[in-house]
């Protein structure tokens, strides 16, 4: 008799189908339509939030500048004048505040600096060609006395970013400065004089 071989009970493991480490086009379709979704929906957010940021920038860049001229006003007892300039060292004589911001010693009271030594501060405001500032049509600088007041009117400064107004910096006759944001939005040409 033949001897057969004697059998191996060890059982043959077949393995699974071996699935390929991809992605299929329809994974890839999935996921590219939540991507689009959510960069919809998260760039008007940012948008704003860059405008925000922007505007509260300008904001207190102003209100530092002006009190650091008030302070400079009441430390040296003598006159200081903060007005918008083209970066020369020279006022302005419009009320567009967008360029630069000059602040400057004026014993002799004719608002502009006399000297080289006279200024204090000339620096560029922020630059954004959707960025604007106005101020009030009848009061285009502020002076600050040795007392630290402000004499005349109220000074109010409208920061405008696409044509609206986003904030506000008003000075009043005592020298004090505040900030406010506009519940609506009007347009940067009819904005009120002053709050």
């Amino acid at each position: 008799m033949a001897r057969m071989p004697a059998s191996v009970d060890h059982p043959v493991t077949v393995l699974p189908f071996a699935r390929s480490q991809g992605v299929t086009l329809i994974e890839m379709v999935v996921a590219m339509a939540v991507v689009a979704i959510l960069t919809a929906l998260a760039v008007p957010s940012f948008q704003a939030l860059s405008k925000r940021s922007r505007v509260d920038s300008t904001l207190h860049l102003l209100t530092s500048h002006f009190a650091s001229a008030r302070i400079a006003a009441i430390t040296h007892n003598v006159p200081v004048v903060i007005c918008p300039s083209r970066g020369d060292g020279a006022c302005r004589q419009d009320s567009d505040w967008s360029d630069h911001w000059l602040s400057f010693r004026d014993p002799d009271g004719n608002r502009q600096p006399d000297e080289a030594i006279d200024l204090y501060r000339n620096d560029p405001a922020p630059r954004s060609p959707r960025l604007r500032i106005l101020s009030t049509g009848g009061r285009r600088q502020l002076r600050y006395l040795p007392t630290g007041y402000s004499s005349g009117s109220n000074l109010t400064l409208r920061v405008c970013y696409d044509g609206k107004v986003s904030g506000l910096v008003v000075v009043n006759n005592a020298g004090r400065v505040r900030t406010a944001r506009p519940s609506d939005s009007k347009p940067c040409g009819d904005a009120p004089d002053s709050l």
